[in-house]
């Protein structure tokens, strides 16, 4: 059997892209290179582009399975472990039998009691002289030949619909490959080609789930948690970043920005309408987190928000927190509903610690009837009583930066 010593990545959406493609290519690669060199060092001998691929070549004997951190890699639609093989077409269908062998018992089987199989070539070599529909065909009738020496004529067929094996041959270049296998990626754009914004963070569900879907459009993602230490326990900053932590599979050295905010609450809870109180705290937390976005260059702050799904994120009160600021805020969750939320969260690892108790600085000095319509000139009236400025510099002159590991 040959020796998967390949890996052919596919992309999807990257393909789309006009003049600018070849950005992406090389920003999906430099992506590839920096997971393999830091999770997998001393694993490749190259990865580069060949026609509308990526191509990487294993170095030494390592199990397929050690690379499948490649699917945390956005911009990947799908990947094989390959085989090298020859354009010469006696070449190729000794070496697509030898791959297929194995997957069938000398009983009449695939090793699963399977019995059917097809080829499917795909040719982006032009000049190779025979179509893809003419090597399916000539590499099928061999396989089939061979087939039915080892085993009775009604135990094996072609079958073009849901076979048990799918032989997969691509003509590429002056080189040829074989797999059995196309193993699903994340698909998206490669983080990094979509700028960086800020993801506040709270330790909850959303929130992680949030950072994820902006990650998957390509942008690289920080992270800013606030806090109410001593007042509360540190809990809340450890599931951060154990959280932070998981989100960073997808990308690599990401920030987190720790805020202390129960001086800020305090000050709320005394000069601010009760029914207020939470939108206020929202309002800071993104009059912070701007002020970071400024120094760090961030071109967005990204939330959990879901319309409805709590009092703050009534429309009016979304309306009333953005007015703080005029950097974009990015909700990529605004049309889901609770479960959708969930099932991403268990979907990328995020769920078993979102749910662990902790501290919320949010549920702090919360009313009991807060408000659900906020009315945009109550609440810039409301926040003349603060000194907002001195707030926000008393934040960041504690503020502690750490790495997300």
């Amino acid at each position: 059997m040959p020796h998967n010593s390949y890996i052919l990545i596919r992309y999807g959406e990257i393909a789309l892209k006009g003049g600018n493609r070849r950005f992406f290519e090389e920003k999906l690669i430099a992506n590839i290179k920096e997971k393999l060199n830091r999770e997998l060092p001393e694993s490749f001998e190259f990865v580069r582009r060949i026609s509308g691929r990526i191509l990487i070549k294993i170095k030494g004997n390592i199990p397929n399975s050690k690379f499948l951190i490649l699917n945390s890699i956005f911009g990947i639609h799908s990947l094989s472990f390959a085989s090298e093989s020859s354009q010469d077409i006696n070449k190729l269908k000794k070496d697509c039998w030898n791959l297929m062998k194995e997957k069938f018992s000398a009983k009449g089987g695939s090793a699963s009691g399977g019995k059917t199989f097809r080829i499917t070539a795909q040719r982006s070599n032009k000049n190779y002289p025979l179509i893809s529909q003419e090597i399916n065909e000539k590499i099928g009738k061999y396989i089939l030949t061979k087939l039915r020496h080892r085993m009775s004529k009604s135990k094996v067929c072609v079958k073009l619909t849901d076979p048990d094996i799918n032989c997969h041959i691509e003509i590429i270049e002056k080189c040829a490959f074989i797999y059995l296998e196309k193993i699903p990626g994340p698909g998206g754009m490669p983080v990094g080609t979509g700028g960086k914004a800020l993801a506040l963070l709270s330790g909850g569900i959303d929130s992680p789930a949030a950072a994820y879907y902006l990650l998957k459009r390509g942008v690289r993602v920080d992270f800013i948690h606030f806090h109410s230490m001593p007042y509360t326990s540190p809990a809340s900053v450890e599931k951060v970043k154990k959280l932070a932590g998981i989100l960073n599979k997808y990308q690599s050295n990401s920030k987190i920005f720790l805020i202390p905010f129960a001086d800020i609450q305090k000050e709320i809870m005394m000069k601010v309408p009760e029914k207020l109180r939470v939108i206020f705290y929202r309002r800071l937390m993104m009059k912070i987190a701007e002020e970071i976005a400024k120094k760090e260059n961030y071109l967005a702050l990204i939330t959990g928000e879901s319309v409805g799904q709590v009092a703050s994120q009534t429309l009016e009160n979304m309306k009333a927190i953005e007015d703080a600021v005029k950097i974009p805020v990015l909700r990529p969750l605004c049309g889901f509903d609770k479960e959708e939320i969930i099932n991403k969260a268990r979907d990328i690892g995020t769920y078993a610690i979102s749910i662990l108790p902790h501290d919320d600085c949010c549920a702090r000095f919360v009313p009991k009837h807060p408000e659900i319509r906020a009315k945009l000139n109550e609440v810039k009236q409301a926040e003349k009583n603060m000194e907002v400025k001195k707030l926000i510099k008393k934040s960041l002159d504690k503020m502690e930066i750490i790495s997300a590991i």
